[in-house]
């Protein structure tokens, strides 16, 4: 990857703390700016490129990236959003930041220390925050280098094929314990405490009533965990650009924009349709990274994910490379280095290590970086491979017609719980790649077997690879389904299956991603239909994108249940309004396999 033009600091850094930048209703919004100053001290007469993001997790903890920038000549705003730490006003989940993004970009362009020429960067919330604002195209945005951002919450990281999905409700309580009603109210403080103490009984609670749950004290916090728990129909309500940008692509600003992205993030299906949709739409240039990460800055600059090790490639300049983006296109009459010949999509394909337990007690998984010049990789063909009765996959379907099927018990009470991180098996939402079996000291699993080994999963694999297989892009699955019950969820897991070795005599299943679909939005995001008990059904699932080699001696592996909990709410599978109910059905599910029912799973494999 290119390097930047200033490597060393230039400057040093002048801080005018908690600046107060009034937004159009009147709540003013505070930021920490950072300004160059000459070494000798001061601040410097002139104007400079700005460089603006907006947080709801304290702007202090970002001083020393803050400085990172202005000591090699940029102003710097970080700015708490509405309600959030400094500023006035209630925080109100997403719902402000497009406006309130907009009155802060007018601002900083009106300020002498600032030259008019904006960008935006951050993770995670602080993409949410500044693709919020660049749908609606303020003056004086120049450029963004947005990290692991939303395209829709509707898809990802709230809900997920009409499932909800229970990361939200971790990111509430955490938000709520660092509120600034919390921090007034040490009563209201130990009460969210112990709540957050509970988030695993709170979830086994599911689902959560009005004035009955640890957010009650903070109304604007519950409003947001009831409408992201019960709005199951993608209406106007998710149109908002703070929460789906598909509706507002097209007046999107057509600005330089670098999309970052992680195979181990809920938010690569995001990064890799935003990238899909504005390079159709926008000069921009736009451009993608796609690397082995999980979520947020610390990870990028790791070689690990979870239990797996993906060698010093892995690793990530992350400043350095939003330094070099920035001096492009925030310096347009100064001459920089590099980012002219940048590859349009850079992705890191995992995959092609020993597969040995390294030092650290992690599989030993490998990969390397590969340029391309679109997304998806243009060189990726589809590959069927149908379901067979017999737990395989292969490349023609079953020979027994309409009556080869395979059908399990679903209990809602007893759900496959999400595979848990080894390294850190108290933790409810654990991020990475591992095998997938279960770990007595999480809370969601009985015991240290495969999941696999559940009545309620299915599995099904191809014999031992007799070469490599690269697979990269989104894996999709036709899946011919009935069931008993009026609604139910079927979902998917890719795995890599390693063989049996001396460091895992059992073998490795590693988890590569994995997706669900709630059957009564199989037609449509947008309005549940219910099932007909035994009707047969066609689902189309997408998984989340992946890039990885599938070894030699490996076998690809695709796991089928019902349920994935605690990453995403369980179907009490009695149709009742979702985020409602207050009883459950067991069911019979079943998946069909041969003749018009053929359920196949179609691969994207490169090099075919």
């Amino acid at each position: 990857m290119a390097s930047a033009q200033h490597q060393e600091a230039l400057y040093q850094v002048a801080v005018l703390p908690d600046v107060m930048a009034a937004c159009r209703d009147g709540v003013r919004l505070a930021a920490d700016v950072y300004l160059p100053c000459p070494p000798a001290g001061g601040l410097e007469d002139g104007s400079w490129p700005a460089i603006l993001q907006r947080t709801p997790y304290d702007k202090r903890a970002m001083a020393a990236e803050a400085r990172f920038f202005a000591e090699r000549g940029y102003a710097v705003v970080i700015q708490d959003v509405r309600g959030r730490f400094a500023s006035e006003g209630a925080f109100e989940p997403f719902v402000r930041e497009p406006a309130d993004g907009v009155d802060t970009v007018a601002w900083v362009r009106g300020q002498s220390w600032c030259n008019g020429r904006i960008g935006t960067t951050g993770t995670s919330y602080l993409a949410c925050t500044q693709m919020a604002l660049g749908a609606l195209d303020p003056p004086g945005l120049a450029a963004q280098f947005v990290s692991q951002g939303f395209s829709n919450y509707h898809t990802t990281r709230s809900r997920r094929g009409g499932a909800y999905e229970h990361h939200r409700t971790h990111w509430l309580f955490r938000m709520a314990r660092d509120s600034k009603e919390a921090a007034a109210d040490p009563a209201l403080r130990r009460a969210l405490d112990q709540a957050w103490a509970n988030l695993a009984d709170w979830l086994s609670l599911w689902p959560l009533r009005r004035g009955h749950n640890p957010l009650s004290g903070l109304p604007t916090y519950e409003q947001a965990l009831l409408d992201f728990m019960t709005r199951a129909d993608y209406d106007r309500w998710w149109h908002s650009p703070a929460l789906s940008l598909e509706p507002h692509y097209d007046v999107y600003a057509d600005v330089p924009a670098y999309l970052l992205g992680s195979w181990y993030d809920p938010y690569a299906v995001a990064v890799t349709d935003n990238y899909a949709a504005l390079a159709e739409r926008k000069q921009g240039p736009i451009h993608l990274i796609m690397g082995p990460w999980v979520h947020g800055v610390e990870a990028l600059g790791q070689t690990a994910a979870g239990d797996v090790e993906f060698g010093p490639a892995a690793a990530l300049a992350y400043n350095e490379l939003r330094l070099a983006w920035f001096d492009r296109w925030l310096r347009p009459d100064e001459p920089v280095r590099g980012v002219t010949g940048w590859p349009a999509v850079r992705l890191f394909v995992m995959g092609g290590g020993s597969g040995r337990r390294t030092a650290t007690g992690r599989l030993e998984h490998g990969g390397e970086w590969r340029d391309q010049t679109s997304w998806p990789p243009p060189n990726a063909r589809p590959h069927r491979l149908y379901l067979q009765p017999d737990g395989g996959l292969a490349m023609s379907p079953p020979g027994d017609g309409d009556t080869a099927a395979t059908t399990y018990t679903f209990d809602p009470r007893d759900p496959q719980p999400s595979a848990p991180d080894p390294r850190q098996p108290h933790e409810a939402f654990p991020r990475g790649g591992f095998d997938v079996r279960g770990h007595r000291q999480s809370r969601f699993c009985a015991n240290d077997l495969p999941l696999a080994a559940r009545h309620d999963v299915l599995v099904f694999a191809t014999p031992p690879l007799t070469e490599s297989v690269e697979v990269t892009g989104r894996v999709e699955l036709e899946l011919y389904v009935s069931s008993t019950g009026a609604d139910t969820d079927f979902t998917a897991r890719l795995v890599d299956w390693y063989p049996p070795s001396a460091d895992y005599p059992d073998g490795y299943a590693l988890e590569l991603c994995q997706t669900i679909q709630r059957v009564r939005y199989r037609d449509s995001r947008a309005a549940a239909t219910m099932m007909r008990p035994g009707e047969v059904y066609l689902l189309k699932l997408r998984l989340p994108p992946t890039a990885n080699l599938f070894a030699a001696g490996h076998r690809i592996r695709l796991d089928i249940s019902s349920s994935d909990f605690p990453r995403f709410d369980i179907n009490p599978n009695t149709g009742e309004p979702l985020g409602m109910h207050r009883s459950y059905q067991v069911v019979q599910n079943t998946v069909h396999h041969g003749g018009s029912r053929a359920s196949a799973v179609i691969l994207p494999v490169t090099g075919v």
